[in-house]
């Protein structure tokens, strides 16, 4: 079982900004491996499915997957994350958290096994109800302009021209998590831990 959850806010005010490039991969992702988010379950929206992935002895095993939208505002990630953990009984290196980054250069894509929140307050939520850091995320480069007002930057509209180059990223971002569920995070830190747009 894989707990995919793209970090984000809920509302069409909030759709094209730079916070929520995690909702944009997940959704990506369901596109990719054609399900819905069609389950409502504490405070998230659910998309989920059960495919053939290579087990530790090399023979193919069906494995759920759970793509997964919290809609409690990202501050407050870590009611829904939690929540859905403690009920699903996961081991921790399961889980996979999304995340924008606002230090992380536009373009750039990183794997973690484990950390600290980096300043995120949707990881620092996460962190904090979990009681616990040992869960692979992957941030998304938001780019950072040189300002020091982080929260209107990631909460505005991403320019049309520039939404082209974070389309791109969101494309390797889904290819990373596919390879993530079937391979690890470790084949996915050494795949795809890297600038794709120059």
């Amino acid at each position: 079982m894989k707990l995919i959850f793209g970090l984000g806010n809920p509302g069409s005010q909030y759709s094209m900004t730079r916070h929520n490039l995690g909702f944009m991969v997940v959704e990506r992702v369901a596109q990719n491996y054609n399900i819905e988010f069609s389950s409502h379950f504490f405070n998230s929206l659910i998309a989920e499915g059960v495919f053939p992935c290579p087990s530790t002895s090399g023979k193919l095993i069906n494995e759920k997957i759970f793509l997964i939208k919290p809609q409690t505002y990202m501050n407050l990630s870590g009611v829904s994350v939690s929540s859905i953990y403690r009920w699903y009984k996961g081991d921790i290196r399961d889980i996979l958290v999304i995340c924008d980054d606002f230090n992380l250069p536009s373009g750039t894509l990183r794997f973690r096994e484990k950390g600290s929140a980096g300043g995120h307050n949707g990881l620092k939520s996460i962190i904090n109800l979990l009681g616990n850091n040992n869960f692979p995320r992957l941030r998304i480069g938001a780019g950072n302009p040189g300002i020091d007002n982080a929260a209107g930057y990631v909460l505005s509209e991403i320019p049309e021209k520039e939404m082209e180059m974070f389309y791109i990223i969101i494309e390797k971002a889904a290819e990373g998590i596919d390879c993530f569920i079937k391979n690890g995070i470790n084949m996915a830190m050494n795949l795809y831990n890297k600038k794709f747009i120059p």
